[in-house]
């Protein structure tokens, strides 16, 4: 099966530990004929025997010697077992982490479309719960599944050498077994896929509600998400009674048949013994050693059951492991270290999610250092088109250029690190304030972080806290006001010294005053030079461009200066007057 085959490539580094561990389990299984052998020895020569008495003063040293080889190799066999099960565990151990490390690698790679279609914690499941399945299956169950069929075989051979009369008969129970195991995998597997989807829906339902506490809340909706968790543990707690049930459905007949064994062995070999096939050494040999052969034929049940769960997991994760981004770098992308000059340009750009049309026939060029802002609707695309230049999605149709070049043309890393991003939505990590700004370029000296939070009006509240620029965020900036996370966003963008500079509206959750020393300071305060591409809702925040984009259901509805676009009527002359509360012909002069 692919599942199994994709483990063996993955053990790769560890699977000479794991061959190893496969030899010590047959090889110690092995060793437990050892024991009934000794003592059938000791039975037929030293107790049962009628010249027990004789033997056992004239052959004391074969009995010492039987004693001993039966202690000798219970050792052996307990030493063996030590190793091999440390063998396993490194094995499955070190799988484990090459996958979970590739997963997270994988994850981290991926296009934005990709977590618009897997839910945060369905990707938390399959690295956590469904990856300690896949190493249950190789620490666990091959490992039993390998140690039963040793230790039935070496049982059975055993027997046969013993006598074969009596091994036919407590083999004559292993296809009954073997039939119900068969009839018990045949319904596993849809069951434990099912158990399987519900955990995820669990998780992602207890994610989404820890992440998203204050909005519950603000609307004090604790007892709707309460009883919407509440469905989705009922969910999950059936699926797995169905699971359990078609388990409980075949396990007492495979019980049964295992325990029957007993009954045949008392019946048959009581037959054999009066016969004088069977010594009662022997008899006792069988008898203490049937636990190998009924044992063994109990486990096939719980080996099929975690084989499907296993099954279940290992399609989830393989899912994601053979992901591929479509974004990537070109085999002939140019391949420079050297930072960008801040050229933007859209050619005829068109751009869909899915069936819907976002941009349509975009066209606009910003030179190097120039500041341009973009407003529309809500809806327009603004967003979308920003999200373009990055490569976080790729047009369908047109160019997007970067000095000149097409974006795929560039190595994504050269051209991510030569832009700087600070949007609307927030996110913080749980780290210092310092360590925030500092995210892109963790080699910042201290004083350029100070700097960098001064041009983005961040200093005098971080100032003000206990620990100032030695503060820990809560998780995503708890504790923090939706103006003050903008700002450290606007000073970790800026920290990077970005070659161009997108701000989402992100001064949308400042005041007017803040707002305006933030201008200022993007405007003449940076020490280096960047293009800045703004979307904003407010006037103040456009009058001073080179540029101003209006978006209209995905196209250019017009473009121009400030002065320019208050003398037209349209989008942006109906804002200013808004915002304003003045005439705008009279403030420009136009019929007068």
């Amino acid at each position: 099966m692919f599942q199994l085959k994709w483990l063996w490539v993955n053990m790769k580094e560890s699977r000479a530990a794991y061959i190893a561990a496969l030899v010590l389990s047959i090889a110690c299984n092995g060793l437990y004929i050892t024991a009934p052998y000794f003592q059938s020895r000791i039975i037929d020569t030293f107790i049962s025997n009628e010249n027990a008495a004789a033997n056992l003063r004239d052959h004391r040293d074969l009995l010492i010697w039987l004693i001993a080889g039966m202690i000798g190799f219970t050792f052996l066999r307990t030493c063996m077992q030590y190793a091999c099960n440390m063998y396993y565990e490194k094995a499955s151990q070190g799988m484990v982490y090459k996958i979970r490390t590739h997963l997270f690698r994988k994850i981290e790679n991926q296009d934005m479309d990709f977590y618009d279609r897997y839910r945060t914690g369905d990707l938390m499941t399959r690295l956590t719960g469904d990856l300690d399945m896949v190493r249950h299956m190789v620490s666990w169950v091959i490992k039993g599944c390998v140690e039963s069929i040793a230790l039935f075989l070496a049982s059975m051979i055993y027997f046969f050498t013993i006598d074969w009369r009596t091994a036919l008969c407590i083999l004559a129970m292993t296809p009954v077994i073997f039939f119900v195991t068969r009839l018990f995998s045949r319904h596993a597997g849809p069951a434990y896929r099912k158990v399987r989807e519900t955990s995820s829906a669990l998780n992602t339902a207890a994610q989404e509600n820890i992440s998203g506490n204050r909005v519950v809340k603000a609307f004090a909706k604790e007892d709707y998400e309460i009883e919407k968790f509440r469905m989705r543990d009922e969910e999950y707690r059936s699926s797995n009674i169905k699971a359990a049930m078609v388990w409980l459905k075949y396990h007492p007949i495979i019980d049964v048949a295992a325990g029957a064994l007993s009954v045949i062995l008392l019946l048959c070999g009581g037959y054999f013994m009066i016969q004088q096939h069977l010594t009662m050494g022997q008899y006792v040999a069988i008898s203490g050693l049937l636990w190998a052969v009924s044992n063994p034929m109990r486990n096939m049940g719980n080996y099929v059951n975690d084989f499907h769960r296993f099954m279940a997991s290992a399609s989830k994760v393989i899912e994601i492991y053979y992901e591929a981004p479509r974004i990537v770098d070109r085999v002939d992308a140019e391949d420079t270290e050297e930072k960008l000059r801040g050229e933007v340009e859209f050619k005829n750009v068109t751009f869909s999610i899915g069936d819907k049309k976002i941009l349509d026939n975009i066209s606009f060029h910003i030179k190097p250092g120039e500041t341009v802002v973009i407003m529309g609707e809500t809806g327009s695309g603004k967003t979308s088109l920003i999200n373009l230049i990055p490569r976080f999605f790729d047009c369908d149709k047109g160019e997007v250029l970067v000095d000149g070049l097409n974006v795929r043309m560039h190595k994504l890393h050269t051209l991510r690190s030569s832009i700087g991003i600070a949007t609307q939505d927030v996110l913080l990590y749980s780290d210092t304030i310092d360590s925030n700004i500092a995210y892109g370029d963790s080699e910042l000296e201290e004083e350029y972080v100070r700097r960098c939070a001064e041009l983005a009006a961040a200093s005098d509240f971080i100032e003000k806290l206990p620990m100032k620029y030695d503060t820990i965020v809560g998780e995503r900036g708890v504790g923090l006001s939706g103006g003050q996370k903008q700002r450290i966003s606007l000073a970790r963008a800026i920290a990077i010294k970005p070659k161009v500079l997108i701000l989402d509206d992100t001064t949308s959750a400042v005041d007017m005053e803040t707002e305006h020393y933030i201008q200022q300071s993007l405007g003449g305060g940076l020490d280096f030079e960047c293009t800045k591409i703004i979307i904003a809702q407010r006037i103040s925040s456009s009058k001073n461009a080179d540029k101003i984009i209006i978006l209209q259901d995905g196209k250019i509805a017009d473009m121009g200066t400030h002065d320019e676009l208050i003398r037209r009527e349209g989008y942006y002359k109906q804002i200013y007057e808004l915002q304003s509360g003045i005439n705008c012909k009279a403030e420009s002069g136009v019929g007068a």
